[in-house]
């Protein structure tokens, strides 16, 4: 049997390293040299060499080789090449079936999402002119006062105001009255007692109920004698000196009684004589004239002669209220008499007397204090059904410039009446508590209010009337917060601290910057005219001759 045969392989030693010294035969692969930043392609690529794709010529060339194509792998090319055995269309989903539909929609969005780019691009401009004009002020301010301490700047405050009578070295403070301590007081008072009716009233107009700002009436100025007649000169008052010892007119007892609401300055003379008190206005002073704007956050600051001046807009709005109460009237027709005349008509009065009539009331406050004024009434009306009087006081409400108050009541008035009011009482709280105390007192039944703006903000002198409003003072009072037991505990405790004092001439007056009212000592002389001086001497001069003539 013969054996195999077997052969040993060559074997290469190296001495210089590991592994064979050269390749062996069968054993060599070709090997392209590549770089460690190069991306590796194909291994192998058994694609028709005469076939190459432009695309990616360069992608995988190597920076040592380039144009050597054996390793390259493109892994789009076999996804380009790949195609399904079911060539049949698909179905399409339903939200492709209204495709058109939804395009439309989508182009109504595109154009909304253009438009509100469009605004807010010019409302980003506006902005930016804002913001460059409050840069440009900041600067300002900055290089004003660089280099100064935080306290140095000056606090902006509004102008003092000046208080509405001049206060003299000699006079002494007795008393002094914070508003903070009289919103928690409180009295109750009886219904008021009517002593005597003077004067005559005419009929109200209703069809100014109808006047609307598209058809609005021109305010006419009204040629009537009104009187403003102060407490101790009132004839009437002094014969009824027997029915109390405190004695003043509704004007007076409203502003003692919302004087919390108050912001400028007022006085109110007070004079003891004996066991009893009389309260009276001070001759040839404003007290008569209606503020304007007075609780607002901004008041009136115009000085000089302007017509948006305090002062000038005071009597503008009471020139108003003049003429509008007499206006709404009907002319011609029969006056409701009360049960004596007007005691204020004189032979000198020049013109007609205006509608007015007078109605002295008698309160008892308790512990021997009866107070007795003389109220108001403006006008009459008549219901329908059953043609009984009711008793008006007219008031009006005026507008002088549009842009300071944010209301303007030509475009608000006949659709937002609310927010025309709302605005009034924020602007006027004080003179709008001082009207409805003043209709309370004297037993109104109607509160009316006439809104009566300026033709031309730049005009004072033409008005028109853009609309009426009623109330029943009752509800009105609660609508505005007026609680007439706080109302009548407030003037009690000015009463209380007068009556305390001996008797002289004292003067109330309401501190022009600060919520405090204070009472001076002065002298008996005080505020007396020499016309007061004459009388008196003549009326001494008088009494003289009488008892020459009794002795005789």
């Amino acid at each position: 049997m013969a054996t195999s045969s077997f052969k040993l392989p060559a074997i290469q030693s190296n001495d210089k390293g590991w592994g064979p010294c050269e390749p062996a035969e069968g054993f060599k692969v070709p090997y392209q040299q590549y770089s460690k930043a190069d991306k590796l392609g194909k291994a192998a690529n058994w694609t028709d060499s005469a076939y190459q794709d432009r695309r990616y010529m360069n992608r995988y060339n190597s920076q040592f080789a380039s144009g050597a194509t054996l390793f390259q792998y493109i892994h789009e090319e076999d996804e380009s090449s790949f195609q399904l055995v079911d060539t049949t269309r698909p179905q399409r989903p339903g939200y492709l079936r209204n495709r058109t539909r939804f395009q439309r929609n989508n182009n109504a969005r595109r154009d909304r999402e253009r438009r509100e780019e469009r605004k807010m691009e010019t409302l980003s401009k506006v902005q930016k002119g804002r913001d460059r004009d409050r840069l440009r002020l900041q600067r300002k301010w900055q290089k004003q006062w660089y280099g100064r301490r935080w306290n140095d700047q000056p606090k902006t405050q509004l102008k003092p105001r000046q208080a509405s009578v001049e206060i003299h070295p000699e006079w002494r403070c007795v008393h002094e009255i914070e508003f903070a301590q009289l919103s928690k007081l409180h009295f109750e008072v009886e219904p008021a007692e009517d002593l005597k009716t003077c004067g005559s009233l005419e009929y109200y107009d209703k069809s100014y109920d109808r006047v609307t700002t598209k058809h609005q009436r021109p305010l006419a100025g009204v040629t009537r004698v009104f009187h403003k007649v102060t407490s101790t000169d009132d004839p009437v008052i002094r014969k009824l000196s027997s029915e109390g010892n405190v004695f003043a007119t509704d004007a007076i007892l409203a502003c003692l009684m919302s004087c919390s609401r108050s912001v400028y300055s007022w006085d109110i003379i007070a004079q003891r004589v004996g066991n009893k008190l009389f309260l009276d206005k001070r001759d040839n002073s404003q007290f008569d004239l209606l503020s304007v704007s007075e609780t607002a956050t901004e008041p009136p600051q115009d000085e000089g002669a302007s017509i948006n001046a305090p002062a000038n807009l005071a009597l503008e709005a009471t020139f108003i209220n003049q003429n509008f109460s007499q206006q709404v009237l009907k002319r011609g027709s029969e006056r409701h008499q009360f049960a004596e005349s007007n005691p204020f008509v004189t032979e000198d009065d020049e013109g007609e007397v205006a509608s007015v009539g007078y109605r002295y009331r008698k309160w008892n406050l308790g512990e021997d204090i009866t107070l007795v004024a003389r109220c108001e009434h403006d006008a009459v009306s008549t219901t329908k059904p059953g043609g009984e009087l009711q008793y008006m006081s007219i008031k009006t409400l005026n507008e002088w410039d549009p842009k300071v108050a944010g209301v303007d009541w030509r475009q608000k008035l006949d659709n937002q009446r609310g927010a025309v009011l709302a605005t009034e009482l924020k602007n006027n709280s004080c003179k709008l508590a001082k009207w409805t105390l003043s209709a309370l007192l004297a037993g109104s039944d109607i509160i009316k209010f006439g809104y009566v703006s300026r033709v031309s903000p730049r005009d004072s002198s033409k008005h028109a009337i853009l609309g009426t409003q009623q109330f029943n003072p009752n509800e009105f009072a609660a609508q505005i917060t007026l609680d007439m037991s706080n109302c009548w505990g407030v003037l009690r405790v000015i009463i209380d601290a007068l009556m305390g004092m001996q008797s002289g001439k004292y003067l109330i007056v309401k501190d022009p910057n600060k919520p405090v009212m204070r009472i001076y000592s002065i002298p008996q002389n005080t505020f007396e005219s020499d016309d007061d001086d004459e009388e008196e001497d003549s009326e001494e001069e008088d009494d003289d001759e009488e008892e020459k003539e009794e002795e005789a």
